[in-house]
């Protein structure tokens, strides 16, 4: 058993613009210090494209439709698709790539061929809501993952954690009225989406975990601890997944809430012991938000360290 890197150079090919802060340099500079020694062991794949079929579980075709427009409208510049959300004519592969990264890593964890995977892939995707591309996202790759653990790998019941800075907005959605599904969220608030708050319960299967501004490193921990772990042991899950988003570390430009490097390495570790007592240790992450790239680089280092551990 190992632990499985996915990624895709085409992940690259999503241009935002100059100067928006979901660039590929941030893939360049999480897949550089994944090539330090210390990684030498993780397996590694390239990323397949995710198919209509699978992207359909979680999105309507009209999405598919509109996310390969826009991308084509671009040319060589670019097309808006909100406020914030941005795509170029590589952006459809691209969103394509980070959903079968996914869907890959669940496949290899669940027939056995890795204990558990980290995605290295953009655009980001947990704002993505069924049928709205919002907040730098197109495609909502967890859910996606978790919907093809469910409907072709036997996993009936699949849990996400999301500690991104942000609340995943689309996951919940996707999630909240489906008891089968889980969704957990510890995220600075009041801030963008403007969701999440504590009393958003869905059917009993969303867990959300509102942190002030400049909260720190202990009370996410806290929140995953005492919150989050004892409703996954309530829930049981078959699969648990992260939405590993570290835009909540204290250099970060889009947030506050002043996490350290270190702290996602221990949230790492704490979800993983959690994941080993209930199924098995499949743990299945794909990257969010962070936008400080040195941060960016050293956070997804040490959550990638964890995972090895527990691999």
């Amino acid at each position: 058993m190992t632990t499985l890197l996915i990624s895709h150079s085409d992940c690259l090919d999503h241009d935002t613009s100059p100067g928006h802060p979901e660039s590929p340099d941030r893939l360049r500079a999480v897949m550089r210090a994944l090539e330090a020694d210390e990684f030498r062991t993780l397996r590694r794949e390239e990323a397949p494209v995710a198919t209509d079929g699978q992207i359909l579980r979680a999105h309507p075709a009209e999405i598919l439709r509109y996310i390969a427009t826009a991308s084509e409208q671009a040319g060589d510049g670019y097309a808006r698709i909100d406020a914030d959300t941005i795509v170029s004519r590589g952006s459809e592969l691209a969103a394509r790539r980070a959903a079968g990264a996914v869907c890959r890593a669940v496949e290899a964890v669940a027939r056995g061929e890795a204990r558990n995977a980290f995605c290295a892939v953009r655009p980001p995707g947990h704002h993505a809501e069924s049928v709205r591309p919002m907040g730098f996202c197109l495609y909502n790759n967890v859910a996606i993952g978790a919907l093809e653990a469910r409907a072709l790998h036997g996993m009936a019941r699949v849990a996400v954690v999301d500690f991104d800075v942000h609340h995943g907005n689309g996951t919940q959605e996707l999630f909240e009225a489906d008891a089968t599904l889980f969704y957990a969220s510890c995220h600075q608030s009041p801030l963008y989406p403007g969701t999440g708050m504590a009393g958003e319960t869905g059917v009993g299967n969303i867990v959300n975990v509102p942190l002030a501004e400049g909260s720190g490193g202990a009370a996410l921990l806290r929140a995953i601890s005492d919150r989050i772990i004892p409703a996954l042991e309530a829930f049981q899950p078959d699969l648990l997944m992260i939405s590993a988003g570290f835009d909540a570390h204290e250099n970060d430009p889009l947030a506050g809430l002043n996490v350290a490097t270190e702290d996602f390495e221990s949230a790492t570790d704490l979800l993983c012991a959690t994941a080993e007592r209930l199924c098995g240790g499949r743990v299945v992450s794909t990257l969010e938000g962070g936008y400080n790239l040195k941060d960016l680089a050293a956070s997804a280092a040490g959550h990638v360290r964890s995972l090895m551990r527990h691999g």
